[in-house]
C-alpha cells in the first residue's frame, strides 16, 4: 500500500540583504516549510516573504524556534533554565502566528532548530518545557519530533498531535540521533545517495544508521536543510524518489 508522507525544510533563514538558501524554489517541492523566527536566523521582512510564498504554494507553514545566536546560527549549545526556554519559544512561535496570519496563512506545527533540537533530542525534560510552552498558545499544534529521541519521548508523554521525522541530508547515530557535523559524513550532500537512503527507510519504515542498524520508525515527514547548497537538487531528488515508490507526498493535516 502507498503510503503518505510529508517533505519539509528549513527556510526564512536569510537575514536583512545576506542571503541564505533557495527558498522560493524549495517551496515549489516541499510540502511543509520550517520557518526562522529571528532569533538563530532570519527577520520579520524574511518571515513575511517566505511564510506568503508558502501560502501561494500550498505549503504548510511551521515555526522553527532556535537559540537567540545569529552569530552561531542557533547551533551553538546554551545552558538555558525551564522558565527562559518556555518564553524563548513562546515568543517566537507568537512572531510566528502572527506574520503567518497577515500572510493568509497559519501556523501549523512547530520544530526546534539546531544546538536546541540536539539538546532536547537527549533531554526529555528540556523538551517538554519547549513543548508545553508552545501547546499553552495552541493546543492543536502539531509537533514535529525527531523520532526514537527524548523529544519523540516527551511529545507523546505530553499527548499532543506528533509528526515523527527523519532527515534525509544527515547521517545518524545507533542511538538515532544525528552524527555530530563536526565529523566527516554528517551531512549528506549528493542528491543520488540521499534520495536511495530516504526511498529505503520509508520503505523499511526505519531509521538506517551509519553503524549498520535498522531502528523502527514512525516516519511522518522527511526533512532537508534549506542552507546546503545541494538543498533543492536533494528536495527534488528525494520527492522522486518517494514518488516512484508510489509514496504520495502531502503537507501535514494540521
Amino acid at each position: 500500500m502507498a503510503r503518505k508522507v510529508d517533505l519539509n525544510a528549513d527556510m526564512g533563514e536569510s537575514f536583512g540583504p545576506w542571503v541564505m538558501g533557495r527558498d522560493a524554489d524549495l517551496l515549489r517541492i516541499v510540502t511543509s516549510a520550517n520557518i526562522a523566527c529571528g532569533f538563530h536566523a532570519g527577520d520579520p521582512d524574511v518571515m513575511a516573504r517566505t511564510m506568503r510564498l508558502a501560502v501561494e504554494n500550498g505549503v504548510g507553514i511551521g515555526a522553527h524556534p532556535g537559540f537567540a545566536d545569529l552569530q552561531g546560527f542557533g547551533r551553538r549549545r546554551m545552558s538555558l533554565p525551564a522558565s527562559q526556554l518556555r518564553n524563548l519559544v513562546q515568543y517566537q512561535l507568537g512572531a510566528a502566528q502572527a506574520i503567518a496570519r497577515a500572510a493568509g496563512g497559519r501556523v501549523a506545527h512547530l520544530k526546534l532548530h539546531g544546538a536546541l533540537a540536539n539538546m532536547a533530542a537527549d533531554d526529555a525534560a528540556m523538551a517538554t518545557a519547549c513543548y508545553e510552552a508552545a501547546l499553552e498558545i495552541d493546543p492543536d499544534l502539531i509537533v514535529m519530533v525527531l523520532v526514537g529521541t527524548a523529544q519523540e519521548r516527551a511529545a507523546e508523554a505530553l499527548g499532543c498531535r506528533i509528526a515523527g521525522e527523519i532527515f534525509a541530508d544527515r547521517a545518524y547515530n545507533d542511538d538515532a540521533t544525528l552524527v555530530d557535523r563536526s565529523l566527516p559524513g554528517a551531512v549528506i550532500h549528493d542528491p543520488q545517495v540521499a534520495a536511495r537512503r530516504i526511498a529505503g527507510m520509508v520503505a523499511a519504515g526505519a531509521i538506517l544508521t551509519e553503524g549498520g542498524l535498522s531502528l523502527p520508525a514512525r516516519i511522518d515527514t522527511i526533512c532537508l536543510h534549506g542552507d546546503t547548497p545541494e538543498a533543492v537538487a536533494i528536495a527534488a531528488a528525494v520527492r522522486g524518489a518517494l514518488e516512484a515508490d508510489g509514496v504520495t507526498l502531502a503537507r501535514l493535516a494540521g
